[in-house]
């Protein structure tokens, strides 16, 4: 389904949309949908570089003030004596 949107540009932008899709050989709302892919996807890109910093922290095996290995050592221990 495709949906019908206008879009007001300063004079510059639309010269250099115009100029793109004649150089290319390709209509403006193609040139305007690809510049939008390309963001979309750089901000998804940025999205997922946030939130993997935000892990970075928990990739160290520890849980609060628990170590996740020691705690697994201490289970093992327990358990089944070794």
């Amino acid at each position: 389904m495709t949906v019908r949107k206008n879009f007001i540009f300063d004079e510059e932008t639309a010269r250099t949309i115009e100029e793109i899709a004649k150089e290319k050989g390709l209509t403006q709302t193609k040139i305007v949908k690809d510049a939008i892919e390309l963001l979309k996807k750089e901000y998804k890109k940025q999205k997922r570089l946030e939130a993997l910093e935000k892990l970075a922290g928990s990739l160290t095996g520890k849980i609060g003030n628990i170590d996740a290995k020691e705690a697994k050592k201490q289970y093992l221990l327990e358990k089944y004596g070794y």
